[in-house]
């Protein structure tokens, strides 16, 4: 089906798919309040572009990459606030293109900690890597499944650090739906503060722009389990530039 042809309905459907076959670059602002020892704000904006290739007919492999750009908020008084790009991470997701037509859909494959942080305070300076899988499954308006991974030290200072994020979408005419998409962090290699929780949810819109469509959500979270500087809830915002075809 041509992306001119695909109603915002079915667009918002697929941008809830992390494997779909579709090109796509989200621009995910993420503010997180109460953060740190002085209790200051947060921001991290994530450049996430993905860009599914065909293989064969059977299988398509999809990355999924992450630039964080960060503002991270000073440790003590006298010290500036620090603004800059943090580590990267890229995933690579192998997955059935039978599975379209299924009722579970997944992927899996290698994720990469990239080490570009700007400062030692916006990333941890070291290669990683690790796995990753996602796996979901859609049933009439409603979208539900998790993406995980694991990312191992390859030098330097250990660290073990899970991500899991569990979805839940529900889709209405014209492109509406409503979202819960919290990410769940822990680093296993700290005993005190391993674990990051949060709870929420929120709305989002495909919406067109002339010919360009447009996926506008936001999301509001509060954290019920947190590392001891942890932020108390965070906002995320949402604008993601689809190109279907």
């Amino acid at each position: 089906m041509q992306g001119e042809e695909q109603s915002e309905s079915e667009l918002a459907m697929r941008t809830q798919n992390p494997v779909a076959d579709l090109i796509s670059v989200p621009l995910q602002n993420n503010t997180s309040y109460e953060f740190g020892p002085r209790d200051r704000t947060q921001n991290v904006l994530n450049i996430q572009p993905v860009i599914p290739v065909r293989l064969t007919e059977d299988w398509n492999l999809i990355s999924r990459t992450i630039l964080p750009i960060v503002s991270t908020p000073s440790l003590g008084r006298g010290q500036d606030r620090q603004n800059g790009v943090g580590d990267v991470s890229a995933s690579l997701f192998l997955s059935p293109n039978a599975a379209a037509g299924g009722w579970l859909i997944w992927g899996a494959g290698p994720v990469l900690n990239v080490p570009t942080a700007s400062d030692e305070l916006l990333g941890d300076d070291q290669w990683g890597a690790g796995l990753a899988a996602v796996a979901l499954t859609i049933q009439g308006p409603i979208v539900v499944g998790a993406l995980v991974n694991n990312v191992w030290s390859m030098e330097g200072r250990d660290f073990s650090r899970f991500l899991l994020q569990y979805f839940v979408n529900y889709n209405f005419p014209g492109g509406w739906y409503l979202s819960s998409a919290p990410i769940v962090t822990a680093n296993f290699e700290d005993d005190h503060d391993a674990w990051l929780v949060p709870v929420g949810g929120g709305f989002g819109k495909v919406h067109r722009f002339g010919k360009l469509p447009l996926n506008l959500s936001f999301q509001a979270f509060y954290n019920v389990e947190k590392p001891q500087f942890g932020a108390d809830w965070s906002t995320r915002f949402q604008v993601q530039f689809l190109f279907p075809r």
